[in-house]
């Protein structure tokens, strides 16, 4: 039967037993040094009659097996070694952001980009053991994070994202879906998987709802989320090079950027269960997305790795050192009546 001490530099703490020690030593010293003072020696060992020395010496020893009790306890000694498989419920989703140019337009505050992540970061906040990655993507895609259960590591990632987390410019929604296709979801998981895609829906000859079908076709539901003004658009703001803003052209126009409903729309369609929500200017709660189509949606069973788990036993001595405490609290330190009378 192997041992293990989960928190074993609480044993370091065993060095006060020294010292606990010499504190009763001292104490037993000076006590006899104050008889000393006030009483002749002559007398000392007649007023020591009514104290048994042994008994003083047991409840010494009682105390300080208690202290060395806990201390153990502390360490959370612990056997019977267990193997024990982890099984969780959950989804695999993915987050796949748009950060082309076009989400730094600013009909919504501050901007379309900085208002996805902040609603991604909240809809993390609700999530209950569904594994998660991140996909960021403009005129090319890029895996920010794999599906984690690591929702810390997640928030980082995330957090790092801007429009300069992709060199290539351009927005090619069709080869991000075929991206998460390819390098994030494995074929042999089946049903259960989501994309949750956040995007003004502008894409250039990337064949969307093409790719939308090939994800459908895995099985894996598709949540369109279309952020951004859907009539009149908006310009895209830039800063030159003397730090004034500007607003980015192309072949001297100014370019405007708008929500493009329609593709988003036909895209979540082409997947079994697709869902798009066309957000346009208003208010982005992913956390209630999520309570709605996910967590509400059928769970799978998913097996995590088999650990070794000890019991912990540490109760035990916890036990034993209170019994110790109350045997000290209840025993004295006189000798018994029949020798007080003998000694009087």
């Amino acid at each position: 039967m192997g041992m293990k001490l989960q928190s074993i530099h609480m044993l370091f703490l065993l060095w006060a037993i020294p010292l606990v020690i010499g504190l009763y030593v001292h104490a037993a010293g000076r006590r006899r040094q104050l008889l000393k003072r006030f009483v002749d020696s002559g007398m000392i060992d007649k007023l020591h009659l009514s104290v048994s020395p042994v008994k003083r010496r047991w409840k010494a020893a009682g105390v300080i097996a208690a202290i060395a009790l806990i201390i153990i306890a502390a360490a959370r000694p612990a056997w019977n070694l267990k193997p024990e498989t982890i099984e969780r419920q959950g989804r695999d989703v993915v987050f796949l952001l748009d950060v082309s140019k076009s989400m730094l337009a600013e009909d919504l505050q501050p901007n379309r980009l900085e208002r996805a992540r902040l609603a991604i970061s909240d809809c993390i906040e609700a999530l209950e053991g569904d594994r998660v990655a991140l996909v960021a993507f403009a005129g090319t895609a890029v895996v920010k994070c794999p599906l984690t259960l690591d929702y810390g590591f997640f928030r980082m990632m995330l957090e790092d994202i801007s429009t300069d987390s992709i060199d290539r410019g351009g927005t090619l929604i069709g080869d991000a879906l075929r991206t998460i296709v390819g390098e994030v979801f494995d074929d042999a998981a089946g049903q259960h998987r989501d994309i949750v895609l956040i995007t003004d829906g502008e894409d250039h000859d990337s064949f969307p709802v093409e790719a939308a079908k090939l994800v459908g076709e895995r099985g894996i539901r598709l949540i369109a989320i279309g952020i951004g003004d859907e009539n009149e658009g908006r310009r895209i703001p830039m800063i030159n090079d003397k730090g004034e803003q500007t607003f980015l052209k192309h072949n001297g126009q100014e370019i405007w950027t708008r929500l493009d409903a329609d593709t988003l729309r036909k895209m979540a369609l082409a997947t079994p269960g697709g869902k798009y929500l066309n957000v346009a200017t208003g208010a982005i709660d992913l956390g209630k997305v999520y309570q709605s189509l996910i967590l509400s949606a059928d769970q799978k069973s998913m097996q995590s790795e088999t650990i070794q788990r000890y019991d912990e036993k540490f109760q035990i001595f916890l036990a034993l050192a209170f019994v110790l405490l109350i045997a000290e609290m209840a025993s004295g330190d006189r000798k018994n009546g029949k020798k007080v009378h003998e000694a009087a």
